[in-house]
């Protein structure tokens, strides 16, 4: 197989000859045809191990080839410490690791996400702290190479892409063509697209940050989660009327889910309630969807805490915009009802009761 020989291994060569040590056993005829062969360094263990033992013929001290158990036990141990969140203990033990073989090419993940975890957004600027994120982008960009399970090269790309987002280096001109390979990796996966769109978007790249948004769409059209990250982007540009187009969607691809018909409401109800610039029609109009959408909800889970407590609200904003006092008065005491009732179904569920 390949030979990796560290810089580590090279000094511990030329110190054991320094001692008059550093050779490795040779088959007989070898040993006696090349009598200096086993200190050369096309015999020496690609990974020798930490010390010596001594020839019970010979007498001479030489160096086994570093055993498995060692490489497993410090990989064991980085994992244990990269679980418990000592990602500074788990570093140095991936690090130890890796040094024994470098070609553990699982560990450059797991060495990259402890560094990155050891770098702090509101340091950036001091030269420890930069170099955290340096070494977890060095490692991550390994990981997405060399690691033997697709997933883990997937992961260690998403996780490039991250260390170069708005939130830690805010390199985009890093970060995009990043994407753009994730994409080719993957034609069919929308939050590539979805990834990109945002990257698009913090550059203020409008125009370009749709286009990647609508073909992440157009790669899973009946999955609901696609159009709900589709009106995450709409509703962060103030676009309230495809917000709600992709939110109905959403909803109508999850049919027998209450949760999609109820945050159609919780958007109506929030537009209806913060927006002062709206005419009074076309609150009423939202102020109606809201209601038509809990009820969809309620349809699907009339225990539905959060649809009752809503179309409580809701009913109550009816009122407020009614001029009939005998028609407000029976909208607060629908309103009073369903109130009631969602009170009672936390009580029950405080108390254990179903």
């Amino acid at each position: 197989g390949k030979r990796f020989i560290t810089h580590a291994f090279i000094v511990q060569h030329q110190e054991d000859l320094l001692q008059g040590l550093g050779r490795v056993e040779l088959p007989n005829a070898l040993a006696r045809k090349y009598p200096n062969a086993d200190k050369e360094w096309g015999w020496q263990w690609a990974f020798p191990a930490t010390s010596h033992y001594e020839d019970r013929e010979t007498g001479i001290k030489r160096r086994h080839h570093l055993h498995e158990t060692v490489l497993q036990k410090a990989f064991k141990e980085a994992n244990d410490k990269y679980m418990g969140g000592n990602f500074e203990a788990a570093a140095a033990k991936y690090e130890e690791a890796l040094s024994s073989d470098p070609g553990k090419s699982t560990v450059f993940f797991y060495l990259g996400n402890s560094y990155d975890n050891m770098f702090k957004a509101s340091r950036i600027g001091e030269a420890d702290n930069d170099a955290y994120i340096q070494k977890a982008i060095a490692n991550y960009t390994k990981g997405a190479e060399q690691d033997p399970n697709p997933l883990m090269r997937k992961r260690s790309l998403e996780y490039l892409v991250a260390a170069y987002g708005s939130d830690k280096l805010n390199d985009p001109s890093q970060a995009e063509p990043l994407v753009q390979r994730m994409i080719q990796l993957e034609p069919n996966e929308p939050s590539n697209y979805f990834v990109l769109s945002k990257i698009y978007e913090d550059a203020g790249r409008y125009e370009e940050a749709e286009a990647a948004l609508l073909k992440g769409r157009d790669t899973k059209p009946n999955d609901p989660a696609v159009f709900a990250a589709v009106s995450g982007y709409y509703n962060r540009q103030g676009d309230f009327p495809k917000t709600m187009e992709a939110l109905q969607k959403a909803a109508e691809l999850d049919p027998t889910n209450p949760q999609g018909h109820q945050l159609v409401a919780v958007y109506y109800w929030e537009k209806a309630a913060k927006d002062h610039r709206l005419p009074i029609p076309q609150k009423k109009e939202y102020i109606m969807k809201g209601i038509e959408a809990t009820d969809r909800a309620l349809a699907l889970n009339k225990d539905y805490v959060d649809a009752l407590t809503y179309k409580n609200i809701l009913l109550r904003m009816e009122g407020n915009e009614e001029k009939d006092m005998a028609r407000r008065n029976e909208l607060y005491k629908e309103a009073d009802v369903l109130r009631n009732r969602a009170i009672d179904l936390n009580k029950k569920k405080a108390s254990g009761v179903s």
